[in-house]
């Protein structure tokens, strides 16, 4: 039999999150951003429930491409833009808007051939100081696009550095503002915290909201905000097995290095998971994990194929109990009613990294299934 651990994609969670995000900025188009593969959900399988968003946001050319392959004729934005010359012969073939951040791109457009002007998002450098245009350089480079015959439409767009936190975004919309208001074309400022944190502001509503994380049900600014306080739901759950029992008197050690020294009779159940299937090894002694559906906690450390969790206060546990690792557990409990999870951004914080992380690192070795939540109604 194959080895006792699944990862499940919620398509009706996906679709709710993305009502969410629609209902938070009803005056704007919603892109739906599925670069790193749909934050490791893989594109396929998230394709048909996020469809109802406006268009597709993504990275690179091979994932643009299996989106159109997916049947999708809407628009898609390359969120880097291109790369090299011949990357604007596939935004041409594929009509993939693209986003422009330095001259060199605008140079690659000056000697593009093509009959079909491209459509293209200038984006400022606001403050996170990754890509875009110097604000002062903002009006040069979009005067200059302005004049190529390869280009259509030209839309604005900034990035937030500071949207999760106590910082803000004031200052960043204040030079976004500044430098591009007597500028046409339509605006883009939002990611998935500017949405659900400061999207109502007039100042910050915009043509396009561009959500990421928020559509896969993890919060954007956790632990001051959970999951469930933003309305969201997990699109992603990691389920596996107890495939080991070993019982502990006070002293005895667990794992690697002995890190973990019980401190009373204990009851250790040993799980099919480890790091290699994307769970991280920072996780440390106390990282919550839910067996048959009652919560407890991991000890020792997390190793390649297996990591511990505490049973002794869950005498019904044993071989083949079921264990969420994040997101919520494949069946109900004997009663009928659905155990409870454990959110994948309580796992993030306790490894010291962020939900993003772990999304994008599950292994290709974990089986994943795709269904729809048997507890959410399909969002209309």
């Amino acid at each position: 039999m194959p080895r006792p651990i699944q990862a499940t994609i919620d398509s009706n969670a996906l679709r709710h999150n993305l009502a969410q995000i629609k209902a938070s900025t009803p005056d704007a188009l919603v892109w739906a951003v599925v670069k790193a593969n749909a934050y490791g959900h893989g594109i396929e399988r998230v394709f048909d429930a996020l469809r109802a968003a406006d268009g597709f946001a993504l990275l690179d050319l091979v994932e643009a491409e299996r989106v159109r392959q997916l049947g999708w004729r809407g628009p898609i934005l390359l969120l880097e833009g291109a790369f090299e010359t011949r990357d604007l012969e596939l935004c041409s073939r594929l009509n993939l808007w693209h986003v422009v951040h330095n001259e060199a791109q605008i140079d690659m457009l000056a000697v593009h051939k093509t009959h079909q002007p491209h459509r293209v998002f200038l984006k400022m450098n606001s403050g996170m100081n990754r890509l875009g245009f110097a604000p002062s350089a903002f009006r040069a480079a979009w005067t200059r696009l302005n004049a190529l015959p390869q280009v259509d439409e030209i839309s604005l767009m900034t990035h937030f550095s500071d949207a999760d936190g106590d910082k803000g975004i004031e200052a960043a919309v204040a030079t976004f503002s500044k430098f591009t208001h007597d500028l046409s074309g339509e605006r883009s400022l939002c990611n998935s915290a500017a949405v659900l944190r400061h999207a109502k502001a007039q100042n910050v509503r915009a043509d396009w909201v561009r959500p990421g994380i928020a559509l896969y049900g993890s919060s954007p600014d956790y632990p001051q905000h959970a999951a469930n306080e933003w309305q969201l739901q997990p699109a992603m759950s990691l389920n596996a097995a107890i495939v080991g029992v070993q019982h502990l008197q006070p002293g005895d050690t667990v794992g690697y290095g002995s890190s973990y020294a019980a401190d009373r009779a204990m009851r250790i159940g040993v799980v099919a998971c480890g790091y290699a299937d994307g769970y991280p090894r920072s996780a440390p002694t106390g990282t919550p994990v839910c067996v048959d559906g009652v919560r407890t906690q991991t000890v020792g450390r997390v190793s390649m194929d297996m990591l511990t969790v505490d049973l002794t206060n869950l005498p019904q546990a044993g071989l083949g109990s079921e264990v969420t690792l994040w997101g919520r557990p494949q069946h109900t409990k004997s009663d009928g009613v659905q155990a409870s999870g454990v959110s994948i951004d309580e796992v993030a914080l306790s490894a010291g990294t962020i939900a993003y992380e772990l999304m994008c690192a599950l292994s290709s070795r974990v089986p994943v299934n795709t269904r729809p939540s048997p507890h959410l109604k399909n969002p209309s």
